[in-house]
């Protein structure tokens, strides 16, 4: 083994500092039973766990974490673990999205106050891998991500049923009375049978496939699932591999490059991934001063077909996904047809096309190859401008009807998600299969948080007359398990006077997807004339975090980060206090 001590390491300004400081830091960490000789200048390593029962993806963590101490104490590092927040949007009110940012801080704040070399990230749900990297990325240590991994198939009268994506479905099938309450609740635990965040390509399998393309991952190591034992076979090599990583001083920014971005961007699209990753690659981009704009996001996907074929866009889920090659599959395709840079450093210390030379795929139904794509170029997120959306809206091509992405219809304007489903189930609402329904103040300061209630349900009347998708417009999100044509992350939101605060029952709303347009056909001196007559929402919040939230978020384009977290502060020694 390696001799890994060494006096000048960051942790050493504690554990090596003369008299009575020093003697303070290790004195109190003795309490817990570790020898003097952990002291010497060995790398110490935090591992940071978002394991919570009341986030139930990440909840598994804790043994994840023992595993990645194994891993650290082999290489001769000091491992110390330690908890963080859990933003998971299972049970989180008003949405997970609103504390994205408070996980990110803490995160920050933690890695640089503590006596760390390097740091080991645990995530589970969706926002809780995005939070960690934006933090580690700020303090920018040397750092790694280790995904909790998906769920096994969920299984239901002899299918297989995705977590999220069901959701919707079964409650399609209740309105309909193809299912009794009943049935609907048995199959609730038929969707997430296993330890895991959701088995389709929702955002949480998305985001940890973005981390995996973005080289803060192991190659690979996105799909295992929660309970296979290469999950923490992988867990205990990312242990491993911290400690190299702080004798290399591979750091976050040597990584997170405007090339690796670009990867990140096009395996999106690749894997069908959700909406939702535009907004987190957006905001970390923001944290280590890559300039990225939402037309990236279109432009760099529209030679990327979808190879993968994983609900909500297809028809299987991440444990195939795993035993058919995983995301290492996926990235030799785009690799060989020059979709990717190959170049870029990973967490390994090896380039993208050293990680993936290896890879092979195994099963082309599960993952398509390249002259055969599930879905042909130009069908991942596409971005959208117009009088509706100046700063930009998204919408997931993949997920929609092909037929209702070149649209024009009437609107029926909703003030808020509650405010629909107060009435969808009326059988007497005026909608048709035309109407384009728009929810507006959902968005990151009117909700607030941006919450994932765009992919509103159909009208009941319309369900039951086999209606299966119509035309959504909204300020917020959308679940990455969800489907259908809805157009997203509409900015400016209705809260800061964005034109969708201007729309009225009746306007035309015209959709145009393949010109990448969202319109209002309303003339110019009309829309004038409404705005100013608009007035601005009273602020709720006079305090707090959410008053903190307000007043600090940016809008959706610019990744719905505070403003004062853009950029790097770096990983300085805090004053000796003792």
């Amino acid at each position: 083994m390696t001799d890994r001590r060494n006096s000048s390491r960051r942790s050493q300004a504690w554990f090596g500092a003369q008299g009575r400081s020093g003697m303070l830091y290790r004195s109190w960490m003795r309490n817990q039973g570790f020898g003097h000789e952990v002291f010497d200048g060995r790398p110490v390593i935090g591992i940071a766990t978002s394991a919570s029962e009341l986030a139930p993806c990440n909840a598994h963590l804790t043994r994840v974490a023992e595993a990645v101490k194994r891993g650290v104490w082999q290489a001769g590092g000091l491992p110390l673990q330690f908890p963080t927040m859990a933003t998971g949007e299972t049970l989180m009110r008003p949405t997970a999205m609103l504390y994205r940012n408070l996980m990110a801080m803490e995160v920050e704040e933690l890695i640089r106050a503590n006596p760390l070399d390097g740091v080991v990230l645990l995530s589970g749900c969706d926002k809780t891998t995005p939070a960690m990297l934006m933090g580690a990325a700020s303090v920018d240590l040397p750092a790694v991500m280790v995904t909790g991994g998906p769920m096994l198939n969920g299984k239901y009268r002899g299918q297989d049923v995705g977590s999220g994506t069901h959701v919707w479905k079964f409650e399609e099938d209740l309105k309909t009375g193809r299912m009794t309450e009943e049935e609907c609740f048995f199959a609730e635990g038929c969707m997430a049978r296993s330890d895991g965040h959701c088995m389709t390509m929702g955002t949480a399998s998305t985001m940890a496939c973005v981390a995996e393309a973005l080289g803060m991952q192991l190659q690979g190591s996105a799909a295992w699932p929660a309970v296979d034992s290469r999950r923490t076979e992988t867990a205990q090599a990312a242990g491993r591999r911290i400690v190299d990583m702080v004798e290399e001083e591979l750091r976050p920014s040597r990584i997170l490059t405007r090339e690796a971005f670009e990867n990140a961007i096009r395996v999106n699209a690749a894997i069908g991934g959700s909406t939702n990753a535009v907004i987190h690659l957006t905001a970390l981009a923001g944290r280590v001063g890559v300039e990225l704009g939402l037309d990236d996001f279109d432009r760099l996907v529209r030679e990327v077909p979808t190879l993968v074929n994983l609900m909500p866009s297809g028809t299987y889920l991440m444990e195939d996904f795993c035993y058919a090659g995983g995301l290492p599959a996926v990235m030799a395709e785009l690799l060989g047809g020059g979709l990717l840079h190959g170049g870029p450093v990973t967490v390994t210390g090896r380039t993208v096309a050293e990680n993936t030379a290896p890879a092979e795929r195994v099963d082309s139904d599960v993952i398509t190859p390249l002259d055969a794509p599930f879905q042909p170029a130009g069908t991942g997120i596409a971005v959208l401008r117009g009088n509706l959306c100046p700063d930009g809206a998204v919408i997931k091509q993949s997920a929609a009807s092909p037929h209702l992405l070149t649209h024009r219809g009437p609107a029926r304007v909703f003030d808020s998600p509650e405010a629909y489903h107060a009435v969808a189930d009326d059988p007497g609402l005026d909608v048709d299969e035309n109407t384009v329904i728009v929810i507006r103040n959902a968005g990151p300061k009117g909700y607030p948080g941006m919450p994932e209630v765009s992919n509103v349900p159909l009208p009941a009347k319309l369900l039951k007359a086999g209606i299966t998708d119509m035309v959504r417009v909204c300020d917020g999100r959308m679940s990455g398990t969800g489907y259908g044509t809805v157009v997203l992350h509409v900015t400016p939101e209705a809260a800061v006077g964005g034109p969708l605060a201007l729309v009225r029952d009746g306007d035309p709303v015209v959709l145009d997807v393949p010109g990448r347009a969202l319109r209002l056909d309303v003339d110019d001196a009309e829309l004038a004339r409404r705005r100013q007559e608009w007035t601005p929402p009273a602020e709720r919040y006079m305090s707090g975090y959410t008053w903190l939230y307000t007043q600090h978020v940016e809008q959706a384009d610019r990744g719905a980060d505070f403003g004062f977290l853009r950029g790097g502060r770096g990983h300085e020694v805090p004053r000796d206090s003792h």
